[in-house]
């Protein structure tokens, strides 16, 4: 009766590691997935229709983008708990890390990235951020950053 269990437990584990494809979490926050024939693709990949690729954005901060934002000249960002962003640095959760993967979105620099406002805890948190003059909201559950109202 012993053995008969062994077996089960042993052919029912093999089962889960003789998986195919395998979905795995790279540094920034992207998921691929990783098939058999040792091919990959990004699962989040997104291509973006707005901007084609011989059209270049203006940077210029002061320019037009904090209209859409509607920004006054001596906007402040507001400062973010030191404990919070020390803890989340450990998993690159960090406000750092939000900028760049917005300006990545974006297609402009982390300079342009204003953030507007906040609601953050250890677990989780909402920023408002003014991006090439639009206002974006992100979200962070634990430490992966997605925009709002998207789940993939």
């Amino acid at each position: 009766m012993k053995t008969f269990f062994f077996l089960l437990l042993f052919s029912m584990s093999c089962t889960g590691f003789a998986q195919n494809n395998h979905i795995v979490k790279t540094e920034d926050g992207r998921r691929v997935l990783l098939k058999a024939d040792f091919t990959w693709e990004y699962i989040d990949a997104e291509k973006s229709e707005d901007v084609p690729n011989n059209i270049t954005v203006p940077n210029d901060l002061n320019s037009k983008e904090n209209e859409g934002c509607n920004l006054t000249e001596d906007f402040v960002e507001p400062k973010l708990n030191k404990k919070i962003q020390a803890q989340l640095k450990r998993g690159r959760a960090t406000i750092a890390y939000v900028k760049k993967k917005v300006a990545k979105d974006y297609n402009c620099d982390v300079a342009n990235i204003l953030l507007i406002s906040f609601s953050e805890q250890k677990e989780k948190a909402v920023y408002h951020f003014c991006a090439n003059g639009t206002k974006v909201t992100y979200k962070r559950i634990g430490n992966s950053i997605v925009k709002k109202d998207k789940f993939f």
